[in-house]
């Protein structure tokens, strides 16, 4: 795993072993900013489920002002911390290390433009996440969440009980991102 464009390029990532975590893999990756290229510079970004920090660190890596990395688990959190130092991007990286539900309550201090949610499969937590998200009211007007899972059904199904609206959903094998926004009013 490494970052794959910008002032960090090429940096090789230092990744969790075992099978707690699963890393973006990096056509994934690749194919995530490539879409959402125009949105990165200066933007806030929060990667809320962050393992080894390295989608955060990509937005960083290409021109976003700031990546909020949101991560409970402590050993990731050490995996974070030597990517963070590895890449020389600490000026632009908040990491929290508390659950997203703490995150979201008590430590979001700017408006969001991009939030990037990777849970755990097999959870409601992308479900619970963005709806904390737009109850605060964290995420800028023109903001996106993106949600990566291989569980597309039952996160359709529940995003029906929110506001939310569904930009796209593209496909990477058994991998899916949704894209999503604010409904339009």
């Amino acid at each position: 795993m490494r970052i794959i464009s910008g002032k960090a390029r090429g940096t090789k990532l230092y990744t969790l072993e075992g099978n707690n975590t699963r890393p973006t893999l990096d056509r994934i990756k690749e194919a995530l900013f490539n879409i959402i290229q125009n949105e990165i510079p200066n933007c806030v970004f929060l990667d809320l489920f962050s393992g080894s920090g390295a989608i955060g660190l990509e937005a960083v890596s290409r021109g976003a002002k700031k990546a909020i990395l949101g991560e409970n688990s402590k050993q990731a959190i050490k995996i974070i911390e030597k990517n963070i130092e590895k890449t020389h991007l600490r000026e632009q990286i908040e990491l929290l290390p508390y659950d997203y539900k703490i995150i979201l309550e008590k430590h979001i201090k700017d408006l969001i433009d991009i939030v990037y949610i990777d849970p755990p499969y097999r959870t409601d937590y992308a479900y619970k996440a963005i709806k904390m998200i737009l109850d605060k009211e964290l995420l800028n007007e023109q903001g996106i969440i993106i949600i990566e899972t291989d569980n597309t059904e039952e996160i359709l199904n529940l995003l029906e009980e929110i506001e939310i609206q569904i930009k796209d959903i593209r496909e990477y094998g058994r991998v899916k991102l949704i894209f999503l926004s604010k409904k339009d009013i």
